[in-house]
């Protein structure tokens, strides 16, 4: 599947009517194992419907906002990615009425504060 295919505007998302829709909302910047078992995790509670990713906006990602899109596309486990300023989330929930969000943004900059920290003490040596 070309991965293109799975980056929805804003708009397109919208028109996504599928029970069991699953939104996990997060910045999507360095992937590491553990955020890819986290949604791993998710989509193994998802009986039936689609994972669509939200990419956050960020000005403290390592990554621009378009390249964190195409990454989270080319993730097998998510069907959807769309890409959101702030203030763009209540009102995409509100439209979806997904049957679950999963807002991963904090354990992410957790992750990546943890990945940076690591860096450090290993120049440090």
């Amino acid at each position: 599947m070309d991965t293109r295919a799975k980056i929805l505007s804003l708009e397109e998302v919208r028109y996504l009517d599928t029970p069991g829709l699953v939104l996990v909302a997060s910045t999507f910047d360095l992937l590491r194992a553990s955020f890819i078992e986290e949604l791993q995790a998710i989509r193994q509670r998802m009986r039936t419907g689609l994972l669509v990713a939200a990419v956050l906006p960020s000005e403290e990602a390592f990554l621009s906002q378009p390249a964190r899109v195409k990454m989270a596309a080319a993730l097998r486990v998510i069907d959807y990615v769309v890409a959101i300023e702030s203030g763009d989330l209540e009102p995409l929930i509100a439209a979806l009425a997904p049957v679950e969000v999963a807002c991963l943004e904090a354990s992410d900059a957790r992750r990546n504060r943890e990945l940076i920290e690591h860096v450090r003490r290993q120049h440090s040596v």
